[in-house]
């Protein structure tokens, strides 16, 4: 017997860490990137740069010149969904990372 859960999965954009040198260097989805000397800092200001992003795109949305092609719409329901979080005075960093790392 298969067991399915009735919770919508939450998309995330893909999350990658590279080193370069003695610095980490964390990016989401081509969106945001962080960097610093721990992956600590790298992330401090990935958030830091999607967060403001994502306060951008809620206050005057953002526009997509037609050469790019259209926008993936998880993408911006993603960034749609942080900006929310951000104007209720939310920490980000569940949403981008998972439970454990808001804790």
């Amino acid at each position: 017997m298969a067991i399915t859960s009735t919770m919508p999965v939450r998309w995330t954009p893909r999350l990658e860490l590279r080193e370069a040198g003695r610095r980490c260097r964390l990016s989401l989805g081509g969106w945001a990137q962080g960097e610093g000397e721990t992956l600590q800092e790298a992330a401090g200001e990935l958030v830091a740069g999607l967060q403001c992003l994502a306060v951008r795109f809620r206050s005057s949305g953002l526009s997509f010149p037609p050469t790019l092609g259209r926008p993936d719409v998880r993408e911006l329901d993603f960034l749609s969904e942080l900006g929310d979080i951000a104007a209720r005075g939310g920490d980000i960093r569940e949403r981008v990372f998972g439970q454990a790392a808001a804790e």
